[in-house]
Parts: C-alpha cells; structure tokens; sequence
C-alpha cells in the first residue's frame, strides 16, 4: 500500500479537493447538500475549522480551509465528515454504484474516493488563485457561463464582503 505523505502545518490555511465515487454526481442533490451541510456542523462542533472558500459540484467539491492555531489534523475531519454523510445517507440519493470486492472488504460505501487531494496554502498570493480557481471553477466544467450563475459557491459571500465585484469572471477566466 503507498504511504502517502501529507504536510501537517498546525493552524494552516489548505485547500482540498474531494471526489465522489466514481464521479457519481449526487453531490449537488438538495437532499445531498444537506447531508454535507449537516456532517460539516456536527464535525466542526468538536473539531472547529473555517470553510474560508467552497464550490459544490455535482461530483466534487473544492475548498479552502483554516485550522484553529495547534491543529494541523484535516484528514480526521475529512473522516469523520465522509462517514457522518455515508452513515447518514438517505435512500434517495438513488446512487446506482455497485460496491467492488475491495471496497466491500473494506467496508465501504460507494459514496467517495478513498482519498482527497490537499494543498498547504502559502502564501496571501497562493490564497487568491485557489479562491479564483474555487469560484471559477462551475464555468470551467461548462454548468454555467458566469461564476455569479452558480448557487453552490462561496462566490456570493465574496461578492456580498466587497471582495469579487457581481460581474467577476463573466468576460474571462482568472490568470491560471
């Protein structure tokens, strides 16, 4: 099995990617939203953490977060988030994914992939393209024409804070 390594910088800033199972796109299902909604607060009522960016697609989810200053340990809350939803999952989220050998040996759902993707964010510059890239993000896989089209964003919050003008995105992609 590869070991995989994971930067642990106590209190960071990280931005994750998160992929469901074989791409199924429930993510974006109001029943599955509030699933995440709800395992996010009951995982941040004992393990605090602020979701400073968030973009909902139907088969991933991007954001960024920052730990509370001495916690550097993301991959708990990725856990224990990803099996409050398995465990809590309702039957119509109607997911049609047979559960493989290894997965059932595992005793897993067919809710996610095993792993997540995640980024120390560095820098306040690192912290800006991994915002532009989160927002951005739902015109880039063709849902909409404007990030500002989207509903499952924290594109609207930055708008609303003064942060991204409403018309952000609209004419051209952020500098990759």
């Amino acid at each position: 099995m590869t070991n995989y390594r994971r930067i642990a910088i106590a209190g960071g800033t990280y931005f994750f990617t998160q992929v469901t199972h074989e791409r199924y796109p429930w993510l974006c299902y109001a029943n599955a939203r509030a699933l995440l909604r709800q395992a996010i607060i009951e995982v941040r009522q004992k393990y605090p953490f602020t979701i400073d960016a968030l973009v909902l697609l139907p088969d991933h989810i991007h954001c960024i977060w920052t730990l509370p200053p001495g916690d550097s340990n993301y991959a708990k809350r990725w856990r224990l988030i990803k099996t409050y939803a398995t465990k809590n999952k309702t039957c119509d989220l109607e997911i049609d994914i047979s559960i493989n050998e290894s997965r059932e040996k595992r005793i897993e759902s067919n809710l996610w992939q095993r792993r997540f993707w995640e980024h120390w964010i560095r820098n306040e510059a690192d912290f800006i393209h991994h915002c532009d890239y989160i927002h951005y993000n739902p015109v880039k896989h063709g849902f909409c024409s404007a990030p500002s089209e989207w509903p499952y964003s924290s594109f609207h919050r930055f708008v609303a804070q003064g942060i991204y003008p409403a018309n952000w995105g609209e004419t051209q992609s952020p500098k990759s």
